[in-house]
């Protein structure tokens, strides 16, 4: 890996309020080497389980990480499923569920390095947050990095 290759933090949540229910997802993107925020924003999904708000937060911020060509991605969620699934600990049974992993595994692959960690729920308030704001709002929260609300 090149000196100038970005190397980014993704933070990501999703939930729903019910399950299924009116679901979002949230994510925060630093930049490694300063801890500057890239980008945030939160993205509403209708109605969905919380498992599928989970991976779309992990779409979401993989393709963004992608959009802002970083070159490695240390993903950190508070699902120990996604992050058990997407290291391979996991098998992806149900069915709803195995083309997000797909399209996830994809992404990721794409990366010159992605490493996935599992962290507890108030370490990840910021992607919880704009999970939240989406949910709030019913719409996308997109690029929140400038909204004084969305920080941490």
């Amino acid at each position: 890996m090149s000196c100038d290759s970005l190397h980014v933090v993704i933070h990501i949540d999703g939930g729903s309020r019910g399950n299924p229910g009116p679901a979002g997802a949230g994510v925060a993107i630093r930049d490694k080497s300063d801890n500057s925020i890239l980008y945030k924003g939160g993205v509403f999904l209708g109605n969905a389980t919380n498992n599928v708000a989970e991976y779309s937060g992990l779409l979401t911020g993989l393709s963004a990480a992608k959009e802002l060509k970083a070159a490695s991605v240390e993903l950190f969620s508070d699902s120990q499923l996604l992050v058990r699934q997407m290291t391979g600990e996991y098998r992806v049974k149900n069915a709803g569920l195995k083309p997000l992993h797909r399209r996830a595994t994809e992404l990721a692959d794409s990366f010159e390095n992605c490493t996935f960690h599992h962290i507890p729920r108030e370490e990840n308030t910021a992607a919880d947050k704009l999970a939240n704001m989406a949910m709030d709002a019913k719409t996308n929260i997109l690029d929140a990095a400038d909204d004084p609300y969305a920080q941490d």
